[in-house]
């Protein structure tokens, strides 16, 4: 069964990576399904560190949810050999009616080229207008003929070419010549003279006259098969090797990690009934035909930490979103279909899925407990944000004693690991980067949290500079830097654009020089995007 995603917002901060993995570790216990935590960007230095710290992989980055080729229902018929006959590939395309096309390989299992009935058939009836044959291999022949060579145990053949011929009773046997191959039946006198002339081969069908030629040593190979003359002649022509009439040129495939948009455009344009399908190596996985685009399945996801557009997975449109758990405000996600949704007015997402453990009764490990906790820590930041409830702190000391940690030391040691200073402003920026759209103006809000907030300063021209880029980037009316300091409790405020906004919707009529020192201020959702939403109406 295809996975469900559990994804967290755009530049990941540690509660969206925690809740997302702790919801799929929750839904994987109870065995409801295959949950897969997932991340949409690189992981900043704090989760990295307490990911170490309590021996967790980082998630599997996920770059967009659109539907792809390996999402759709494709057909799986099997792959044929460069090599075997063309009746084996036309019974493969008999037996099953809506086949319309069987992909041909290399013996890598790569992709060599597309046989169809139609190319079969056409070159069946070149056939009738020359009747010949070149280097067909014995065993070919032997199989399609399902019959056997009765010459001398010396005598080899390899392969067989020549232009065919059918002896009737009574015709003249003058037809038969050196390199042809003879189709007879109980025709002793058609089979001598075959190998006085050197035909190349003998195909004696329905007779008994094997055992009067058994045995014989000739340059002409002798065969019996139980297929009447008309059939023989049919089957020698299906004996050639696949590969001699199998489309290559032009030939249209998709890769399983092809986008439908893309697979259906080209599609459109082009002719053909059938497609491969081949996968990271180049190998043959399967075919598509027009009918499957017509509705394949959409990855199903798990929205945590937000459910904003914005914030969310690239191609969420084409993906059927199965529940959404946050605990910031109702924005713009919207679904097709009724939906479980858990919005809770916590401090951490984190809190929540904590909650959905203990409501099923079911503990979570010690490890994984005290990875809960240390986002639940972050995300209130050591409790001090105006977002932290009595539940976030109950809980968040329930997991410290389930993982015998201690929350003070877990505190100093998560944001003692946050953002190095000592990396590049646009990289600082990425750090946990927010987009919001409120009354008609467009805003990023970043947030970085640490011990220090005077180091960061000292680096302000240059912070201002890739703020400057970022915003002509983006199209922002309104670029804001929080550096919350973490022992101050407050928020350096590092702005860009529309700087009398700041000064009206934080009361900081002394804010200059692009920055502000906001006390008590450590909450983008609780206290910087409220205060503008106020502001802007």
């Amino acid at each position: 069964m295809d996975p469900i995603y559990v994804i967290g917002h755009r530049n990941p901060d540690t509660d969206s990576v925690v809740s997302a993995m702790a919801y799929a570790a929750l839904h994987n216990a109870l065995g409801d399904n295959e949950y897969v935590a997932a991340i949409l960007g690189p992981l900043n230095d704090e989760t990295r560190f307490l990911l170490e710290r309590f021996g967790f992989e980082t998630p599997m980055l996920l770059g967009t949810v659109r539907t792809q080729v390996r999402d759709i229902d494709y057909d799986e018929p099997p792959a044929i050999g460069v090599n075997v006959p063309v009746s084996h590939a036309w019974s493969i395309l008999h037996e099953d009616a809506n086949l319309s096309a069987v992909p041909v390989t290399s013996e890598d299992g790569k992709l060599y080229g597309m046989i169809t009935a139609g190319g079969i058939a056409e070159s069946d009836m070149e056939s009738i207008n020359r009747p010949r044959v070149e280097a067909v291999p014995i065993f070919n022949l032997l199989s399609a003929l399902e019959g056997h060579i009765i010459n001398s145990e010396d005598d080899t053949f390899d392969t067989i070419s020549g232009d065919v011929l059918i002896a009737l009773p009574g015709s003249s046997l003058h037809g038969i010549h050196a390199g042809a191959i003879v189709i007879c039946g109980d025709q002793e006198d058609v089979v001598e003279a075959a190998i006085r002339a050197g035909a190349a081969c003998v195909i004696v069908c329905q007779s008994s006259l094997p055992e009067r030629f058994m045995g014989v040593s000739s340059r002409t190979c002798l065969i019996t098969t139980p297929c009447d003359a008309y059939r023989a002649a049919r089957m020698i022509y299906q004996s050639i090797p696949v590969h001699r009439i199998a489309q290559r040129d032009g030939l249209v495939y998709f890769h399983l990690n092809d986008y439908i948009d893309d697979v259906r455009d080209t599609v459109l344009q082009s002719r053909y009934r059938s497609y491969p399908i081949l996968d990271h190596r180049e190998r043959v996985v399967g075919t598509l035909s027009r009918y499957h685009l017509l509705r394949p399945r959409r990855k199903r996801v798990v929205l945590v930490d937000h459910n904003e557009k914005s914030q969310a997975v690239s191609g969420l449109d084409q993906a059927e979103i199965i529940a959404i758990i946050d605990h910031h405000r109702l924005a713009d996600v919207q679904t097709g279909n009724p939906i479980f949704v858990r919005n809770e007015p916590v401090g951490s997402t984190t809190t929540i899925v904590a909650t959905m453990f203990q409501e099923r009764g079911l503990l979570p490990s010690g490890k994984l407990a005290g990875l809960m906790a240390a986002a639940i820590l972050s995300d209130t930041v050591l409790f001090k944000s105006p977002t932290c409830t009595a539940r976030d702190r109950r809980m968040a000391e329930r997991l410290a004693r389930i993982a015998g940690i201690d929350l003070d030391v877990l505190g100093r040691d998560l944001f003692s690991a946050g953002t190095s200073t000592d990396k590049p402003a646009e990289e600082l920026l990425r750090t946990d980067f927010k987009e919001f759209h409120i009354a008609g103006h467009d805003l990023g809000i970043c947030q970085i949290t640490c011990l220090d907030t005077d180091r960061m300063l000292q680096r302000l021209p240059e912070l201002l500079a890739a703020m400057e880029k970022l915003k002509a980037l983006k199209g922002y009316d309104m670029l804001l830097l929080m550096l919350t300091d973490v022992l101050r409790c407050g928020t350096e405020l590092v702005f860009l654009g529309e700087e009398e906004a700041v000064r009206q919707a934080f009361s900081a009529p002394d804010a200059e020089d692009h920055h502000v020192f906001l006390p008590g201020v450590v909450s983008r959702k609780k206290q910087i995007v409220p205060a503008l939403a106020v502001l802007w109406g």
